[in-house]
C-alpha cells in the first residue's frame, strides 16, 4: 500500500483523532504503525495560510487513528546544523 495513494484504504474508516499524535490505545508513536496513509487530496489551510493534512496510522495493536500533520512532534533532524558542504571537500590544490 502506498501512503500517497489517492484512494483511502478501508482501515481509515474507523480511525479516531488522536490528540497526542500517538496511538490512543497503546500510546505507540507513528513510527511503529504497520500502515500509513496521508490524505493529500483535502488539505486544510491554517490561520497563517499553511497547509496541513490528515495523516492516518494503523497501529501494530490494530487501532486506526489520525492526526493533523502540524500536530506531529518536531523531527529529531529539524534544526540540525549540517555544516557547509565545502567542509568535506579537499582543498582546491589537492589534485594538482
Amino acid at each position: 500500500m502506498d501512503a500517497f495513494d489517492p484512494i483511502s484504504p478501508n482501515w481509515t474508516i474507523a480511525a479516531t483523532h488522536a490528540f497526542n499524535f500517538c496511538c490512543p490505545s497503546c500510546k505507540l508513536s507513528p513510527s511503529s504503525a504497520k500502515q500509513v496513509w496521508v490524505n493529500r487530496r483535502s488539505p486544510v489551510y491554517t490561520e497563517n495560510q499553511r497547509k496541513k493534512w490528515q495523516e492516518f496510522y494503523h497501529c501494530e495493536c490494530g487501532t486506526a487513528w489520525w492526526g493533523w500533520s502540524n500536530e506531529r512532534a518536531p523531527s529529531e533532524f529539524a534544526g540540525r546544523n549540517i555544516g557547509n558542504i565545502d567542509d568535506d571537500m579537499p582543498p582546491d590544490n589537492f589534485f594538482l
